[in-house]
């Protein structure tokens, strides 16, 4: 008897430190207001937080508000009998016109779609602007430039229909996360195919992007570790060895210039796809070229981070500031 009640005061007591342990992230983040919130550093005790109920996911289809008008399934582009379309989403009150945020959802440039961010666009369109979603063509559709190519098509839609939606075609921010991060960075700096001339394409060349927000994209597609993962190459559809110059090519990194769009970054420390090293290399970049940016480097999250509500309160806190500052 005496065995089992140790035995099950060491159990009681590893219960009691494991607890404490997953407690001290929402602690010290409560003792450090204003800060990044504070994650779990591994997949697995993130998950037992989420399943013991210390952290909450976000809602992923919050309903639209009545003082919102929902406009679904515009077509902004048709390819090969495909139709990639666009959701907006516009404050009934608009008077004048605003700025437009424009969400790219991600899923390894192979699933995803338009919805994924209905998280974001609902709060944005209720603090006054207007939001809007596209899609693109996914890996099934075809590999690399397919993706980059919709984005900057929808990008020009986008400059030529401020005045019918009721938006600012002057001030339009990107915003995409993890492969819609990417797109949303290449569609900022001016992403072109090596063979063509930077503006070649460029419908409404007085417009400009004006601000973009990457959440834990790649940005370099040259690295060791970036030309040998299985994503970056089914994306390429060509090994590194092979194409060198198209890895390079559908690199953001690689179009940075004095004159790009401010720019705000999200990563998490702990993420095991995209490594944060990307997003230190993009903040290292944007200060030498004396870039306006602002990175936002979470401690202990891994990819998809803003699933989490403590961490998606954080990135629209962040997002609004950041648009406050270079949008209004």
């Amino acid at each position: 008897m005496k065995v089992v009640r140790l035995l099950l005061k060491g159990i009681l007591a590893l219960v009691l430190l494991g607890g404490f342990l997953l407690s001290v992230p929402r602690i010290w983040s409560a003792l450090r207001p204003g800060h990044p919130p504070v994650g779990y550093y591994f997949e697995t005790p993130t998950y037992l937080a989420l399943f013991l109920g210390l952290e909450k996911l976000i809602d992923r289809e919050p309903p639209v508000p009545a003082e919102i008008q929902e406009i679904k399934d515009i077509e902004y582009k048709n390819i090969d009998g495909k139709s990639l379309q666009i959701d907006m989403y516009i404050p009934r009150e608009v008077e004048k016109p605003v700025p437009l945020l424009v969400f790219i959802h991600g899923g390894s440039w192979a699933h995803g779609k338009r919805s994924d961010y209905l998280t974001y666009l609902i709060p944005f369109a209720q603090q006054g602007y207007i939001t809007a979603t596209v899609s693109y063509r996914l890996l099934k559709d075809g590999p690399y430039p397919a993706c980059a190519e919709d984005i900057r098509d929808a990008v020009q839609w986008f400059f030529r229909n401020g005045e019918k939606y009721g938006y600012d075609p002057d001030r339009i921010a990107l915003i995409g996360g993890s492969a819609g991060g990417h797109l949303s960075l290449l569609g900022a700096y001016g992403w072109h195919p090596a063979q063509e001339a930077p503006d070649s394409a460029v419908i409404a060349p007085a417009h400009h992007i004006k601000a973009v927000v990457d959440i834990y994209g790649p940005v370099d597609l040259t690295t060791p570790y970036s030309r040998t993962h299985r994503l970056v190459t089914r994306l390429i559809a060509h090994s590194y060895e092979e194409k060198p110059e198209l890895y390079l090519e559908a690199s953001p990194l690689h179009y940075l210039d004095p004159h790009d769009p401010p720019t705000l970054i999200l990563h998490g420390t702990a993420d095991r796809l995209v490594p944060v090293s990307q997003s230190d290399t993009l903040k290292a970049r944007l200060d030498e070229l004396g870039v306006p940016n602002v990175y936002c480097r979470l401690p202990g999250w891994p990819h998809t981070m803003d699933l989490a509500q403590r961490v998606n309160d954080y990135a629209r806190e962040q997002m609004s500031h950041f648009f406050e500052t270079y949008l209004k």
